[in-house]
C-alpha cells in the first residue's frame, strides 16, 4: 500500500509542498556495530543502547549519524557528529540520501519502534524491518529548518538540565559542609546552638509494616486521586481509585524501600507498592522528620544479606547526628529552600519536553 503525500499540522510559512511518501531505505543506510575488546584505549567513544562505554583507539564511522538500538533500548534515537564505534546491539546510520542527518534524528523521535519489535521478550530490530518503515519527508531546505527550530529547543532543555544538576551538586556540597559541621547555625539570640549528639536512627523513627496499605491493583489512571508510591526514581508509580485504606496518619513519613536503601519524604496520603516499603514515622515530637531525612540522604549503607536486601532492622542501627529540635528546623528549612529551587527547575524541564513533544507530532506526517 503506497502512502498518501500529505502535509504536517504545523510548519513555516514559506513551505507549502506537500511532503513525499518514502521508506527509511530509500534517505539512509545502516551499519552494523562490532565488539571493541581487541582495541586499545584512546579518545573514540565507544557506544551502546545504554550510551557512552568507553573510549577505544579506533572508529567504525566519522561524520554525522542517527544511531538506533537493535536489541534492548529500541526506542531512544541518539545523533552524534564524529568518529564513534557503536557495539553489536546498536545501529548507526550513513550514507544520507536527500536527508539531513539531524533532521533525521527528530524524525525518529516520532516513530514508535516498540511497534517494530521483532520478540516477544526483550525488544528487538532487524535492518530489514527498520529499512521498510514508511515516513514522510520533505524537500532539504524544510528539512534544515526543521531540525535547527528543533535543536534550539533541545539546547534550551540541556541547558535546564545542566542547572538542576549544579543545583544538586550545590545541595550535596552544602550538606556535606552542614553535616560535618564546617557550617554551623545560630540560634535567635545570635549564638551557637548546643553541642550535637550521636545515636542511632531507630531512636528517633520508628517503622510501620505497609501490608495495610498495599495497592490491590496496578490498573493506574492519572485522572484518579490516590498516588502508589516507590521508593526509587519513579517515585509515584501511577494513581489508584482505591479510597480503602490508605495512609494518611501520622504525615509527613519517610518511605524505605529494603532491596535498594532508597527512600522518599513523604507529605500527603498514599499508598504503597509492595511489603519492601516500610513507613518511617517518627518516635517523639522533639524530631523534625525532614531534617531526619535530610541527613540519611548522607548515609553510606553498604552491606546486605545474601539477598543483598537491607533489612531497616540493621539501616536502624546507623548513627546520626543529631542537633537539638530548633536547629533541626533551621537546617531543614533551608534545605528545603534548595529544594524548592531544584523542583522548579524540574517543572521548567518538564514543561519543555511537553512543548517539543507536541511540536514534534505537529511538525511531522
Amino acid at each position: 500500500m503506497i502512502m498518501e503525500t500529505t502535509k504536517p499540522t504545523l510548519r513555516f510559512p514559506e513551505f507549502s509542498e506537500v511532503w513525499e511518501p518514502k521508506i527509511i531505505n530509500d534517505i539512509l543506510k545502516f551499519g552494523s556495530g562490532k565488539d571493541y575488546k581487541h582495541l586499545e584505549t584512546g579518545d573514540i567513544p565507544v557506544f551502546g543502547t545504554g550510551g557512552l562505554m568507553t573510549y577505544v583507539n579506533n572508529f567504525l564511522y566519522d561524520g554525522e549519524t542517527v544511531c538506533i538500538g537493535r536489541k534492548g533500548t529500541i526506542d531512544k534515537p541518539m545523533f552524534y557528529n564524529g568518529k564513534l564505534w557503536t557495539v553489536d546491539t546498536l545501529f548507526y546510520s550513513h550514507s544520507f540520501n536527500n536527508s539531513t542527518p539531524k533532521f533525521v534524528y527528530y524524525l525518529f523521535q516520532n516513530i514508535n519502534w516498540r511497534e517494530y519489535s521483532e520478540a516477544s521478550g526483550v525488544p528487538s530490530l532487524s535492518k530489514s524491518t527498520i529499512e521498510k518503515i514508511k515516513i514522510n519527508i520533505p524537500l532539504v531546505e524544510e528539512q534544515t529548518k526543521i531540525a535547527n527550530f528543533l535543536t534550539a529547543i533541545d539546547e534550551k532543555i540541556n541547558l535546564l538540565k545542566e542547572k538542576k544538576s549544579l543545583l544538586d551538586d550545590y545541595k550535596k556540597g552544602i550538606m556535606q559542609q552542614i553535616f560535618s559541621q564546617e557550617i554551623k547555625f545560630k540560634n535567635e539570640d545570635g549564638n551557637d546552638f548546643e553541642d550535637w549528639v550521636e545515636i542511632e536512627l531507630g531512636e528517633v523513627l520508628d517503622y510501620i509494616q505497609p501490608t495495610k496499605y498495599i495497592v490491590q491493583s496496578t490498573d493506574y489512571d492519572n485522572s484518579f486521586e490516590t498516588p502508589v508510591l516507590t521508593a526509587g526514581k519513579t517515585f509515584i508509580l501511577g494513581y489508584t481509585d482505591e479510597t480503602n485504606n490508605i495512609f494518611s496518619e501520622q504525615l509527613p513519613v519517610i518511605i524505605f524501600d529494603d532491596f535498594t536503601t532508597a527512600n522518599k519524604y513523604v507529605d500527603f496520603p498514599f499508598k504503597v507498592k509492595s511489603s519492601a516499603m516500610k513507613i518511617l514515622v517518627k518516635k517523639n515530637e522533639n524530631i523534625d522528620l525532614k531534617y531526619i531525612y535530610e541527613f540519611i540522604q548522607t548515609l553510606n549503607f553498604s552491606s546486605g544479606d545474601e539477598h543483598k536486601r537491607y533489612w531497616i532492622s540493621e539501616y536502624s542501627k546507623c548513627i546520626i547526628q543529631l542537633p537539638k529540635l530548633e536547629e533541626q528546623i533551621k537546617i531543614s528549612k533551608f534545605l528545603s529552600a534548595i529544594d524548592d529551587k531544584i523542583s522548579l527547575v524540574n517543572v521548567q524541564i518538564t514543561e519543555k519536553q511537553e512543548y517539543k513533544k507536541g511540536l514534534l507530532q505537529q511538525m511531522f506526517v
